[in-house]
């Protein structure tokens, strides 16, 4: 049920009637005579009903929980004048106002009436100076920062609704609840004005009061000066006293509202758990109080006492501090990748090897406390990672970054920017694989990790946009893989000398010889890390290390150039290099080199003369042979990576024209091709047609 659908209940109509017939009452009471017994009623109503304000506020959690505050003060403050307005009527044409006020200037003041006038002073001082003064500039404070963060406020709430973590109907109620906000420590900023100007009356009632009823009971009833001084001032310090009680009640209640934060805890609560986290505190407290009971002259009882309440109240605070560091303790989780929302400043001077860096509308996906499981995901692509390519991936550090568009997200390698994607949190990525039946309504996108086409689609249609061939990924799963797959196109960078250093510690303890013969025995440890980064870079597992090392050893004599070193250690990884592209039936799709093309590449980057080919292959022909190689890549590559095999002689130098323009290629030679091989060519790349050859 809406709020408009509460406030048209018959409770709430007669609610409505109730206030405005309790409104007309009060501005009738300023010209109405009332009773003794009425007066006493009403007086009486009045400190109930400020008592009643008071408890409210105090067990508010939040400020707008009680937003009609302001409306009820200026009602309570013109009750209060009313009434003022009766007892004066009362005690200036009667001589007397009913038992309430008799009794308030008898038994309170003692029938002394400077006392009481005093008693009244301090109570208007305490008031208008403190309470009033204070509460009236915390409100004018507030109101004002509420006003000027409302368009940052709005702005946030548009950013949310824009990237779909939020629906419509949520913003308008957070725009409604900001609006709200801003009206209400506007409103408390004039209302305390209304008390300010209670105070002011009281004051300027009371000596009206005081100098009429001596001038009525001198002049008019024949009374001595002094009996009527004593008479009409006890009546007036009584009735001044009935009415500054609730105005000091109300007052209290309008400081507690304007100064407690919402923080979603009751007042009573907060200062109860703040005040008993930290219990040294109550401890010195105690101990100083027990030392004044032990001055000569001072009163030992009460210090001593009190001295021993602190001291019980700092040994359960103590106990219950303890157990809630106990349990903080044990719910404390080291994932491997620690979001880092909020840095210290010299945490921003470190260069992490990875980091992934967060607009704030894709925080939710990575704190687990509203649900994202971001950090869970890359956790398991890491393991992933180390499996596939040999080497640990480092901890990644997260972070948010206000620079950062709301929906989008940044890779950096050593705080150098290498990736940048957008994501629509509240959305899932259907992608086109190739295999899509029919198109199916979204936003339209590419996908970062490989570059398909995608669209995103709202949750509610996983199931229909399967049906028509798509593979739906949630958001963070597309982060996380666009990650992990920035990892591994990079993973020859991040692999440093110290990690290459552990690696073979690790392995001596396995194989000690080997590693003593190799390493630094025959190569550096220097070359070995430019041969494993040569690996990595073209997507060659090094996990196996024992293989890399013999084969490093054994060619060691004969080269000692990293890039001719990494030839032979390819050989050597020939079972692993093949089953990277390997098929179900163990076949391999490939794009074979023409003879042609061959034979001008060899006059390049082969031992035959260079000048045979120079004529034919021109920087024109070359760009247009990369091209053509690019549509043939892209075409044969729908089902996975399809590499080009070539001679054994010209793989490093066609790789090296290939790394610019398209280094996700994979470039294998005929001799790394293990004999069970089943090579099967789908397209041949040649210098005079450069067409799809289909075979």
């Amino acid at each position: 049920m809406s709020a408009a659908e509460n406030l048209d209940t018959p409770q709430s109509r007669f609610a409505e009637i109730g206030v405005a017939i309790a409104v007309v009452f009060i501005i009738g009471l300023l010209v109405v005579p009332l009773p003794s017994f009425m007066l006493d009623m009403f007086l009486s109503l009045s400190i109930g009903i400020s008592l009643v304000v008071l408890l409210v506020a105090l067990y508010t959690r939040d400020p707008l929980e009680f937003s009609s505050f302001p409306a009820l003060l200026l009602l309570l403050t013109l009750f209060r004048l009313a009434l003022n307005v009766s007892s004066t009527r009362l005690i200036l044409s009667q001589g007397r106002a009913g038992q309430v006020i008799e009794a308030f200037g008898q038994f309170v003041i003692g029938g002394n009436y400077v006392v009481g006038l005093v008693l009244f002073l301090i109570l208007v001082g305490i008031n208008f100076i403190v309470i009033t003064k204070g509460a009236g500039r915390v409100a004018e404070v507030a109101a004002r920062f509420t006003l000027d963060a409302m368009p940052g406020k709005q702005m946030a709430i548009d950013a949310d609704l824009n990237a779909g973590m939020i629906d419509e109907a949520t913003a308008r109620q957070r725009r409604l609840v900001i609006a709200h906000q801003a009206d209400f420590y506007g409103a408390m900023d004039g209302a305390s004005k209304f008390v300010k100007g209670d105070a002011v009356a009281g004051v300027l009632i009371t000596g009206i009061n005081i100098v009429g009823g001596i001038f009525i009971g001198v002049v008019q009833r024949g009374l001595p000066l002094s009996q009527a001084a004593s008479t009409y001032t006890i009546l007036t310090v009584g009735e001044g006293l009935v009415a500054q009680i609730p105005a000091l009640i109300v007052s209290t209640a309008a400081g507690l509202m304007v100064t407690h934060a919402a923080g979603g805890a009751r007042i009573g609560s907060v200062l109860t758990t703040q005040l008993s986290a930290q219990p040294r505190a109550l401890y010195i407290a105690a101990g100083v109080l027990a030392a004044f009971g032990l001055v000569p002259g001072l009163p030992a009882l009460p210090f001593l006492v009190l001295a021993g309440v602190f001291a019980g109240l700092a040994n359960v605070a103590g106990k219950s501090h303890a157990e809630r560091d106990a349990r903080a303790a044990a719910a404390v989780k080291t994932p491997e990748v620690v979001p880092q929302l909020a840095s210290p400043m010299k945490d921003l001077l470190q260069i992490d090897p990875i980091e992934l860096e967060v607009g704030y509308a894709l925080i939710p996906l990575v704190d687990e406390g509203q649900g994202g499981d971001l950090l869970e995901r890359i956790g398991l692509l890491r393991k992933q990672a180390a499996l596939e390519l040999g080497v640990l991936v480092p901890a990644v550090r997260i972070r948010d970054d206000v620079r950062l568009p709301a929906n989008e997200y940044v890779i950096k390698l050593r705080g150098s920017q290498i990736a940048r994607a957008e994501v629509m949190p509240r959305f899932v990525l259907a992608l086109d694989t190739g295999g899509v039946l029919q198109a199916i309504d979204g936003i339209e996108t590419v996908d970062p990790s490989f570059g398909m086409p995608a669209r995103w689609i709202s949750p509610g249609r996983r199931t229909e946009a399967e049906a028509a061939g798509y593979v739906v990924v949630e958001a963070t799963t597309m982060i996380a893989t666009h990650l992990m797959e920035t990892v591994k196109a990079n993973a020859a960078d991040l692999l440093g000398r110290q990690d290459v250093q552990e690696m073979l510690e690790t392995l001596k303890k396995t194989h000690p010889v080997l590693v003593d013969d190799v390493v630094p025995a025959k190569v550096s440890l220097g070359t070995l890390h430019r041969v494993l980064q040569r690996l990595l870079r073209e997507r060659v597992p090094i996990r196996d290390l024992v293989t890399i090392l013999e084969a490093v050893g054994d060619s060691a004599e004969m080269a000692k150039d990293p890039e001719q070193l990494t030839e032979h250690v390819r050989r050597a990884l020939g079972n692993v290099i093949a089953r990277l592209f390997l098929d179900d039936s163990g076949g391999m799709r490939a794009i074979a080199l023409g003879p042609r093309l061959e034979s001008s590449l060899m006059g390049i980057f082969g031992p035959r003369n260079p000048q045979a080919a120079a004529s034919a292959l021109t920087s024109d022909t070359l760009a247009a042979l990369l091209r053509e190689l690019q549509k043939l890549a892209a075409t044969t590559g729908e089902a996975g990576p399809v590499p080009l095999v070539v001679p054994p002689g010209l793989r490093v130098g066609i790789r090296r024209l290939l790394e610019p323009v398209m280094p996700s290629l994979p470039v294998v030679s005929l001799a790394e091709l293990p004999p069970f091989v089943n090579l099967t060519t789908v397209a041949l790349w040649e210098m005079k047609e450069m067409k799809l050859a289909a075979v």
